[in-house]
């Protein structure tokens, strides 16, 4: 039966027969026995679906920006007595109402009685009135809902609230969100994981990744490429559909990997170029120096093939008589 109607899709106009998939999605699984990269699929309207969880290793050499907060959401902390912010008036806070109805009456901000030693001067006694007056009237000032300061104090986040947040925002290799170090670039080679299916293109693979770690460059920086342990290096295209090529190649990661890098700084190397990447320099250059050689060679031998058959054409017009022309 032909694959285009009875198979699976691995790419544009890129068809693989149900059999080789569940083949391979065999040993695949065999090789994942007892762990949580195993694929499950099934199928719906004669369609195969493989879904699971993908391995893709960091291979950025640029730094990526995470989001400062998730999406819809903006994290405060409970108010504390003893917190030093207590008392301040706060914009987003209401008003309490009383339960008789009446208009609550306005709290005076807390005072704070200084008394001058006994061998200050009168002035420095001046100075410390007109300090608690400034004081007083800064006291009413509305604070602003700077982004630094919801940092600031999400530093005294209760157990709860830093429990609630890590379920929302996953750690690259550890690394949470942190102010100072938003922009960061992930350790080469470290390995993540996003759950995906079969029907789902390169670039919604890396949407799905991006938004797993609240990363805020665009997918379109980005690309999947297939890493093999012989330096053979291909990029996915946008019509290719990462989890079915994974299971083609093989579940283990020592002979093939999957790598994120940059969209521009990436290149393929094929499997030609592939066997001499790992060669010392002066082998290269032997190899270059025998090539080079043999190039000569096949020139020469050109050359004298051609002189030759230059001299017979020349020879035979020689023999021709006078007067008669060549057609």
């Amino acid at each position: 039966m032909d694959d285009t109607h009875d198979g699976v899709q691995i790419g544009e106009n890129k068809f693989i027969s149900k059999a080789t998939i569940l083949s391979h999605l065999k040993t695949y699984n065999l090789y994942y026995e007892g762990q949580n990269l195993q694929l499950r699929h099934r199928e719906e309207e004669g369609e195969l679906i493989v879904e699971g969880l993908l391995n893709i290793s960091w291979g950025l050499r640029r730094p990526i920006r995470l989001q400062m907060q998730d999406d819809h959401e903006r994290i405060r902390p409970p108010p504390s007595s003893t917190s030093w912010h207590s008392g301040c008036a706060l914009d987003s806070q209401g008003s309490p109402t009383s339960t008789d109805g009446q208009q609550p009456t306005q709290k005076s901000p807390p005072t704070v009685e200084v008394t001058a030693p006994e061998n200050q001067p009168e002035d420095m006694t001046g100075m410390l009135d007109a300090t608690q007056e400034d004081d007083g009237s800064s006291a009413q000032l509305l604070r602003t809902k700077s982004d630094a300061g919801v940092l600031r104090r999400g530093q005294r986040r209760s157990p709860s609230d830093q429990r609630r947040i890590r379920r929302h925002r996953f750690s690259i290799n550890g690394h949470f969100y942190n102010h100072k170090t938003a922009v960061f670039t992930p350790a080469y080679g470290s390995v993540t994981n996003v759950r995906i299916n079969s029907c789902m293109t390169t670039p919604q693979v890396l949407r799905v990744l991006l938004n797993k770690f609240k990363i805020e460059n665009s997918p379109d920086d980005f690309a999947l490429y297939l890493v093999h342990a012989s330096g053979e290096r291909m990029k996915l295209k946008r019509s290719d559909y990462p989890l079915v090529l994974r299971v083609m190649q093989g579940p283990c990661e020592q002979v093939c990997k999957v790598f994120l890098m940059e969209q521009d700084l990436g290149e393929e190397v094929t499997y030609d170029v592939a066997q001499y990447i790992k060669f010392e320099m002066p082998v290269l250059q032997s190899f270059i120096t025998k090539l080079k050689e043999e190039e000569d060679r096949e020139v020469q031998k050109l050359r004298r093939r051609y002189n030759y058959l230059r001299l017979i054409i020349e020879k035979q017009l020689g023999c021709l008589p006078e007067g008669t022309s060549c057609m």
